[in-house]
């Protein structure tokens, strides 16, 4: 009888404690590969922005900065505070050693409208702030700022547009 009760909690940690955010873009994965939409894709460094129509071959790879900042890391477990109300979920968390400050989830007629994602890095020589957006179907965006130490910041920002 012991051994069927330890291992009923174990069973309970391997579920993910807080938004899957790393299934939600496996799905979206999915979806885009079967659609194939173009995407008017702009790639900004600093001051200089760059347009390009393109079909994206590799959609796990196009959108791996969202699903690498996923929060329900065994080890980031218990780290995240939630806020909830009918319309946003947001998890966020103070600690230095978890990369993701916030995770929203917006939603919009009991869908996934908007998928927000602030990260920050920092160490004596670098440091990096990061907003990743998502709106399915629609847009997504990636913007980061880095300064290392001795060399001026860097503002990098790519933005995709779908076109159906």
């Amino acid at each position: 009888m012991g051994s069927c009760d330890s291992a009923a909690p174990k069973k309970q940690n391997s579920a993910s404690p807080y938004f899957d955010l790393k299934g939600f873009m496996e799905k979206e994965v999915k979806h885009l590969q079967k659609l194939n939409p173009e995407i008017d894709k702009a790639v900004m460094v600093n001051d200089s922005e760059e347009h390009k129509k393109i079909k994206i071959s590799d959609w796990q790879k196009e959108l791996s900065a969202f699903s690498d900042a996923d929060i329900n890391k065994s080890a980031w477990q218990g780290l995240f505070s939630r806020q909830k109300n009918a319309t946003e979920d947001t998890y966020t968390s103070d600690n230095d050693k978890v990369a993701v400050k916030s995770l929203t989830i917006q939603y919009k007629d009991h869908r996934i409208f908007k998928i927000q994602i602030l990260m920050s890095n920092s160490n004596t020589l670098y440091t990096s702030r990061d907003t990743l957006s998502y709106f399915p179907d629609s847009l997504y965006e990636i913007r980061k700022t880095q300064h290392i130490k001795l060399l001026n910041q860097k503002s990098y920002r790519i933005t995709g547009r779908f076109i159906f």
